[in-house]
């Protein structure tokens, strides 16, 4: 393993051992909730991993090492950190190691440390994408172009709805990365489950997704897969009501003139409060059932590199 990365011994001998891991961001700590919310949060998320058969690696950044596994205490610093913590992509990873800063990862930086550790599967609530407006902003997350780069399974409920889709989906096609439904044959909308855009491939069980991202990275075709786990419905929420939310919050965001990094949280707290909270209830139903999935997608890989290694079966 890199130099850099300190991983618990527990995730190492999973690793060692072909057992399945689950790689968790640490943003939706730092920069989702405010503390105590957080740290439950954090714990709850790890819990889904464990009570669906995989161990968890909540990924971050704290005195010059990527931290792959956090323990209790590590898990409040963060928390009581809070947006003090830089959020950290790729351009800021190099930066917070060598400054010995405190980080909390998105999605391109969890990547990067998932691929670091060999950890083939990362759970996340949504990716980042081309921004709506991007025409004239060029605002496109760096998200994008990690899926191309890291060989990383991410589930996720399709990219956040404050982006363009369409144009989200064109950039993923350019870059290789296959788009999969998880039972669904429709690319979801992050808070609805459809959007009215078709996913490369439904896959209705997780031995199915794990038998594609064996044949994809046994090719050496480096590089992601997406995984889109539809929000469940019982948690959905209106489409239209929330396409005018978002609306309103961009506005609010571009008379204030906030671009760049800082729109997406400004955006997402903006939803909170234009929706009396129903936004943030919705986002933690549908990362913790990708935790969920997630699980049972490294389960799936797990069961395949151990019959390929010759290994015995791991318990139910």
């Amino acid at each position: 393993m890199h130099r850099v990365l300190t991983v618990t011994p527990e995730i190492a001998d999973a690793l060692a051992d072909h057992r399945p891991v689950v790689a968790l961001e640490s943003t939706v700590i730092s920069h989702g909730m405010p503390y105590p919310d957080n740290l439950a949060t954090a714990r709850a998320l790890e819990a889904e991993v464990r009570s669906a058969g995989a161990i968890p690696a909540t990924v971050a950044v704290m005195d010059g090492r990527i931290r792959v596994g956090l323990d209790d205490e590590a898990l409040e610093r963060l928390a009581t950190a809070g947006r003090a913590a830089r959020k950290l992509s790729r351009r800021d990873l190099p930066i917070a190691l060598a400054t010995g800063s405190l980080g909390a990862t998105t999605v391109a930086a969890t990547m990067i440390a998932a691929r670091l550790a060999g950890i083939a599967v990362f759970a996340t609530g949504g990716i980042g994408g081309v921004h709506r407006g991007a025409e004239r902003s060029f605002d496109i997350s760096a998200d994008l172009d990690e899926l191309a780069r890291s060989s990383v399974c991410v589930v996720c409920a399709g990219a956040k709805s404050i982006l363009d889709l369409p144009k989200t989906l064109e950039v993923l096609e350019t870059r290789g990365v296959p788009v999969l439904g998880y039972q669904t044959d429709e690319f979801p909308a992050f808070y609805s489950r459809r959007s009215g855009l078709p996913v490369d491939q439904r896959c209705d069980s997780p031995a199915e997704v794990a038998a594609i991202l064996k044949t994809k990275w046994d090719l050496g075709l480096e590089g992601g897969v997406l995984l889109a786990n539809p929000i469940p419905a019982a948690d959905e929420l209106d489409a239209d009501a929330m396409e005018q939310a978002i609306e309103q919050a961009l506005a609010e965001a571009d008379s204030q003139g906030i671009t760049g990094k800082a729109i997406t949280p400004h955006l997402l707290a903006g939803l909170e409060r234009l929706t009396q909270g129903r936004s943030l209830i919705a986002n933690m139903a549908l990362i913790r059932h990708n935790a969920r999935v997630g699980a049972a997608i490294a389960t799936a890989l797990s069961a395949l590199k151990r019959a390929e290694s010759g290994a015995p079966r791991t318990p139910s």
